[in-house]
């Protein structure tokens, strides 16, 4: 069976959003910073049981807030992924705010929530970050190596087709 189903990327400028979905899109990843204006739609089939579901993926510009993004962005999204840099408190620190934002918008899209930028965070600080946060995340990665990137983008798919 095909499906089609429309997941939106949000969270603050910088966290790596462009990058999860070039990553999961074409297994690649750049160095280079490239800032997203607007949005920037991409999209990949997977095949999840008997299910061929294709993501088509809004990747949203970031900023300090999410709350002043056209309500178009949001509209028929069955999937959110919030991203923060693990490296920059500041993208996680308002982060039962911002959510409770989209949920009231979105009450029925699955939501995965990811820290980024995993290959730039040591032990110690994964520690520090692990207890201080317990419990706000659904994956650690990193585009740049492709850690938990899969995993995270089919873990969303087979929530919204369930």
């Amino acid at each position: 069976m095909k499906i089609s189903k429309k997941v939106i990327l949000l969270g603050h400028f910088g966290v790596g959003k462009t990058s999860l979905v070039k990553r999961f899109v074409v297994q690649k990843f750049s160095e280079e910073y490239q800032t997203t204006i607007g949005v920037k739609i991409d999209k990949k089939e997977v095949v999840i049981g008997d299910h061929h579901l294709t993501m088509i993926l809004w990747d949203i510009e970031g900023g300090k807030s999410q709350q002043h993004l056209p309500p178009s962005y949001f509209a028929g999204a069955h999937g959110i992924i919030y991203v923060f840099d693990l490296t920059r408190p500041a993208t996680w620190e308002a982060i039962d705010t911002e959510l409770q934002y989209f949920t009231d918008r979105l009450p029925a899209a699955t939501l995965r929530i990811v820290g980024n930028k995993r290959d730039l965070v040591d032990e110690l600080q994964m520690h520090d970050f692990r207890e201080r946060y317990r419990g706000h995340w659904d994956y650690l990665s990193s585009a740049k190596t492709g850690e938990n990137v899969e995993e995270l983008f089919m873990a969303l798919g087979l929530g919204m087709l369930s």
